[in-house]
């Protein structure tokens, strides 16, 4: 086997040593065309499962390549409990937040739908694509689960009793970093559409008991960056990024 670890890839299969598959052909595409590697080659391979592993290739067919799991690098990454509850957004803008909802360490990323929301058609493989890319690139060995599309209502009709919603509210709230000190996990982040929550939707979440209302400061932000601004903001004040 090469001495280099070799490029990274997710796998849709529990790995363990010895365990051997396929990869897609996107991926066998990746190895063999464009980074040139060969039987004996080695990759790193990760399940968001066990963790990432070690793994060789094995064959080179015309239709696919073989790869085995060798050895566990490490196991999968302990993420907070936090959640983003967010707006779908127009192609590109909600594929970006995806990624940096992988790469900021959210466990589970839900799609809200407001009264408001313009986006009908969500295309979850295409948010899981850009996840998985960004878990890649970003040595994550976790991805956030994606939930499927639920209205606000059912959203809060059915909140967990425990968990905290900080409510990113466009009129105003406490400062957040004030407020987060206090709020840790589990947790999540309500981040509304581009038009923002309308009236009877912003008394609903803020009769929520589990609510938390903060203010992002005083410049109007895109609710992209509204939704990255939060989880880093968490993650730094009572998430992972404390060091403690």
């Amino acid at each position: 086997m090469s001495s280099k670890a070799g490029p990274r890839l997710f796998v849709d299969t529990p790995l363990g040593a010895g365990t051997t598959l396929p990869l897609a052909s996107a991926a066998g595409h990746y190895l063999t065309r464009v980074m040139r590697l060969r039987e004996g080659d080695g990759v790193r391979l990760f399940d968001d499962c066990t963790g990432e592993w070690q793994a060789v290739i094995v064959a080179i067919g015309k239709r696919e390549v073989v790869v085995r799991a060798e050895a566990l690098l490490k196991p999968r990454e302990v993420v907070p409990d936090l959640w983003l509850c967010a707006a779908p957004l127009k192609a590109g803008r909600i594929d970006w937040l995806a990624e940096k909802a992988c790469e900021l360490g959210v466990s589970r990323l839900v799609p809200t739908v407001t009264r408001r929301t313009v986006v009908g058609n969500l295309k979850r493989d295409r948010l899981r694509a850009h996840m998985i890319e960004a878990a890649e690139q970003c040595e994550r060995t976790a991805l956030p689960e994606l939930g499927d599309p639920v209205p606000l209502a059912g959203l809060l009709a059915d909140w967990p009793e425990e968990r905290a919603l900080i409510f990113c509210d466009e009129e105003g709230g406490e400062p957040v970093a004030k407020v987060l000190p206090g709020v840790a996990a589990p947790a999540a982040i309500l981040i509304g559409p581009e038009g923002g929550f309308d009236d009877t939707e912003r008394a609903t979440i803020r009769a929520l008991p589990q609510c938390v209302r903060v203010s992002l400061g005083p410049r109007i932000l895109r609710a992209d960056t509204a939704a990255a601004a939060a989880v880093a903001i968490w993650q730094s004040l009572a998430g992972d990024w404390r060091g403690d």
